[in-house]
C-alpha cells in the first residue's frame, strides 16, 4: 500500500476544501453531497451521536447556521492506497473562547466521488 500518493492526496484536499467552504456557509446540500447515504455512515458531534445518513441529514437540516464560522490549523490528510483517506484538524469559533475543537474524518472514494463515512468533532479546554 502506498501513503500518500500525490494525485490521491489532491482529490482528497479538495474534498476537504469543499466541505470547509460548505461548513462555514451552511450549504446543506453540499455537505450531504460529501457524507456517503448509508445506513453505516457515522458522525459523533460535539453534542450529539448520529448514526446513519438520514440522522446526519435531519442535524444538518435542524441545525442553526450562527456561529459556524472558523479558522482550522494543522490540518493533515494521510491517503492509504488510492481508496481511503484521513482527515484530522484542529479549528477554533469566536463562539469558543478558550477551547478549541478536533475533527478527524474517514474518507472513502465511491462510484460518486470521495465521501466522508465516519466522523468525529469535540472541543476540550485549550492548553
Amino acid at each position: 500500500m502506498e501513503v500518500d500518493i500525490p494525485e490521491v492526496k489532491a482529490e482528497v484536499e479538495a474534498a476537504f476544501a469543499i466541505y470547509e467552504t460548505a461548513l462555514g456557509a451552511n450549504d446543506v446540500e453540499t455537505l450531504g453531497r460529501l457524507f456517503r447515504d448509508a445506513p453505516e455512515t457515522i458522525r459523533y458531534g460535539i453534542g450529539e451521536n448520529l448514526y446513519g445518513f438520514a440522522e446526519i441529514a435531519a442535524f444538518r437540516s435542524a441545525r442553526s447556521p450562527a456561529g459556524l464560522a472558523r479558522t482550522i490549523e494543522r490540518t493533515v490528510i494521510t491517503t492509504y492506497g488510492r481508496d481511503f483517506a484521513v482527515a484530522s484538524t484542529l479549528f477554533r469559533r469566536d463562539s469558543m473562547p478558550g477551547k478549541i475543537g478536533r475533527q478527524m474524518q474517514t474518507w472513502v472514494r465511491t462510484e460518486d466521488g470521495w465521501k466522508v463515512v465516519a466522523a468525529h468533532v469535540s472541543v476540550i479546554a485549550e492548553a
